[in-house]
């Protein structure tokens, strides 16, 4: 495969990446309350089983002594992230949330710049400041309705260490790529980065959380825990490592901004009445901040 048509590949697959992740939000909402640091233990296991068959077929499949501990830095940063989600979710408010996770892909454009794995230029932090504005502008349509208001305390200021986690994670994945670290398959990356954050999660569920209370899943929820591990998790992540391969950090992080856009769309689908021109000025930003992101891509490749 010839470099245009890899970075081409990427762009598409992060398309695919956004909307997956857009649709594992309803999932994850009709399931039944369950711990959710053990929950997603679980579905990060669930994902390394569907991604075994492919991972082991790899001769790199086995890490060696300088790749182990990188691959649990990337762990660390799946726990981390999760579990600041997660503690932050009783902390913080909605909007503050959101509004601080479209920080980013700002912050792994300038955490790779730090590694030395992104491009210097003005154009890709001017398309992700796009970007940031309509997802920030979608974040405030959603609140309107709701009694959303912005503030920055404990829950707000764990939750952005959180992000900074999320960000730092393709920057470590291309750097190790980079120095040769990591291997080529983006499986085998993905089988153990998802491996280690698995047990991280998991022990700081076993830590804080009512495990026993996993006891009480239904059938469906079980289903849908399979689901969102080998499509939510495995695929999603899988699609970022793949395109990290060929894109810079703040490239893959931006495709983010698609993730309330499609929430968006599916909220029209199930309630055509919250339409409204609130949700307009929000939307042409991202949809144009990915037109210019695709562009820019082909442009570089």
């Amino acid at each position: 495969m010839n470099e245009p048509r890899s970075v081409r590949a990427a762009h598409l697959g992060m398309l695919l990446w956004a909307v997956l992740v857009g649709l594992s939000f309803p999932a994850v909402g009709v399931m039944s309350e369950l711990p959710p640091l053990s929950l997603t233990a679980l579905r990060f296991l669930i994902a390394c089983a569907g991604l075994w068959w492919l991972a082991r077929r790899s001769p790199d499949f086995l890490p060696d002594g300088r790749t182990l501990p990188l691959y649990a830095l990337m762990g660390l940063c799946l726990a981390g992230f999760f579990g600041a989600m997660f503690w932050a979710a009783h902390h913080a408010t909605a909007l503050s949330m959101a509004t601080l996770f479209v920080t980013v892909p700002l912050l792994a454009f300038l955490l790779g710049a730090g590694f030395g794995v992104e491009r210097l230029s003005w154009r890709l932090p001017a398309i992700l400041a796009l970007g940031a504005a309509g997802a920030l502008g979608l974040a405030i349509a959603e609140s309107l309705g709701q009694g959303g208001r912005l503030r920055f305390g404990i829950g707000e200021a764990v939750f952005f260490l959180g992000c900074l986690a999320t960000a730092l994670y393709p920057v470590l994945s291309k750097w190790g790529m980079t120095t040769g670290r990591l291997p080529a398959s983006a499986a085998v990356r993905t089988f153990w980065s998802l491996g280690l954050g698995a047990l991280l999660v998991g022990l700081a569920g076993l830590a804080v959380e009512p495990v026993a209370r996993l006891a009480s899943m239904t059938g469906r929820d079980l289903l849908l825990l399979v689901y969102l591990g080998l499509f939510s998790s495995a695929l999603t992540f899988w699609l970022l490592q793949r395109a990290t391969a060929v894109l810079t950090p703040g490239a893959v992080t931006a495709y983010s901004y698609l993730v309330p856009f499609v929430s968006m769309l599916l909220l029209f689908v199930r309630d055509p009445g919250r339409i409204d021109w609130v949700w307009l000025p929000g939307s042409l930003l991202v949809v144009v901040a990915i037109a210019m992101l695709l562009r820019h891509g082909r442009a570089a490749g």
